[in-house]
């Protein structure tokens, strides 16, 4: 049984020299073969090499493993060269300088360094470094930058994750995550959530997708790219899909549903709440670059002869179900805008007062077919949060927001497309 002590870090022995049972150097240290177990996968072999010449030394011949010296119990000449298998996982080549999706911190860190330890009497693979202190010591000169920095009174820290919280490994990883538990993915923000989800296989973004509530699920998938929300889609079931589709705002599940197959976005469509799935279809009728195409059909309208107190208890019975409120809009029986009202100025009127009396008349509105230009300057040039958008009959069909303004003016490769059905 090979002897070793302590924790020993992967770069503190690789190509280190390795000797045969009569001291002679046989090669040194390429890499380390280790075998998949739960939760920490242990050393199986070490790969050495000689030149142009590889060896893989069992690990059940080995005498001596630590920083100081690396042996087997046999002789040079009893060794045949042999090659790596494409099964083999090896932690130089397939888990070095890899990203870890590090679920708490909602960013991506990479591994500088892994560390080795006892387990049960087998050397293990027991942690990733992920803190400066594993570049300084790959780099040789860990404790000289330790003393440098303590100069500046910094305290370099070791920055270590379990390996019992990584995924089980595989040969030639792009990638590690972390294990995850709903509870914590759940309140990350849908940005950085979405991140995350595109860092990882497809197997893992269903088992993250399968873990979220509806409403947090509908928050992430619009930020992520058209494939992948297609990718997770497929995934799911039907009812799944279509929940989550109608937690989204409307001008959103468009964008999802534009870049489906128009078979699976009508097979959605249908199995949406009727009144959803209608605000859906008529976005996705709309060309994509005009003001039809980005608009969305939640927006806040109410009649003039209702008065303050009669309209804000109306906002806080229908607020829960509009994603954005910049303006109350002020409509006739058929729908036309006729004045406009800002939340701060409905706020400070008088509840007795009448909506007629304290909106703003005439309303500035842009056509459907406005283009994503027209739609951008009639924005910037009224200095408004939101523009009204009519039909050719000066209807109310839905509203343009500043942020969809930001959304369509941002580099092309950031934008959300979507189809027309």
């Amino acid at each position: 049984m090979p002897f070793f002590a302590g924790e020993i870090f992967v770069s503190e022995i690789i190509h280190k020299p390795v000797l045969d049972q009569k001291g002679e150097e046989i090669g040194r240290l390429k890499d380390i073969v280790i075998s998949p177990g739960e939760p920490f996968p242990a050393v199986s072999a070490l790969v050495v090499a000689a030149g142009r010449t590889t060896s893989i030394i069992p690990w059940d011949i080995v005498n001596l493993f630590n920083r100081r010296v690396i042996s087997i119990n046999i002789i040079s000449a009893q060794l045949a060269p042999a090659s790596v298998l494409s099964s083999d996982i090896l932690i130089g080549r397939d888990m070095l300088d890899k990203q870890i999706v590090d679920i708490n911190g909602a960013k991506l860190v990479r591994v500088n360094d892994l560390e080795l330890g006892d387990v049960s009497g087998k050397l293990c693979l027991v942690a990733a470094d992920i803190g400066l202190r594993g570049i300084l010591r790959r780099l040789g000169i860990e404790a000289r930058g330790e003393k440098i920095l303590s100069l500046f009174r910094y305290r370099l820290k070791h920055k270590l994750i379990g390996w019992n919280y990584l995924q089980t490994v595989e040969p030639r990883l792009s990638k590690l995550t972390l294990t995850i538990s709903g509870s914590k993915v759940a309140k990350l923000h849908p940005a950085d959530l979405a991140e995350i989800i595109s860092e990882v296989s497809q197997k893992e973004r269903t088992a993250i997708f399968g873990s979220l509530d509806v409403e947090t699920a509908a928050e992430a998938l619009h930020e992520l790219e058209p494939q992948v929300q297609a990718d997770i889609l497929e995934d799911m079931t039907n009812e799944k899909a279509s929940d989550i589709l109608e937690q989204m705002p409307p001008d959103e599940a468009a964008d999802v549903l534009g870049d489906l197959p128009e078979a699976r976005a009508q097979e959605l469509i249908q199995m949406m709440d009727k009144e959803e799935a209608e605000d859906v279809q008529e976005l996705l009728e709309h060309e994509e670059d005009t003001a039809g195409g980005i608009m969305t059909t939640e927006y806040l309208a109410f009649t003039q002869d209702m008065t303050v107190e009669d309209a804000i208890k109306e906002l806080r019975l229908a607020a829960p179900d509009v994603e954005t409120i910049y303006y109350l809009y002020i409509v006739d029986e058929e729908e036309r805008p006729v004045g406009v009202l800002s939340f701060k100025n409905l706020i400070l009127a008088k509840p007795n007062a009448m909506i007629k009396d304290i909106m703003n008349a005439p309303v500035k509105t842009v056509p459907l077919d406005a283009d994503e230009d027209t739609v951008a300057e009639f924005i910037s040039k009224y200095n408004l949060l939101a523009a009204p958008v009519v039909d050719e009959n000066n209807v109310m069909k839905g509203i343009v927001t500043v942020d969809d303004v930001v959304d369509f003016l941002l580099p092309t490769a950031s934008r959300k497309k979507r189809r027309r059905l």
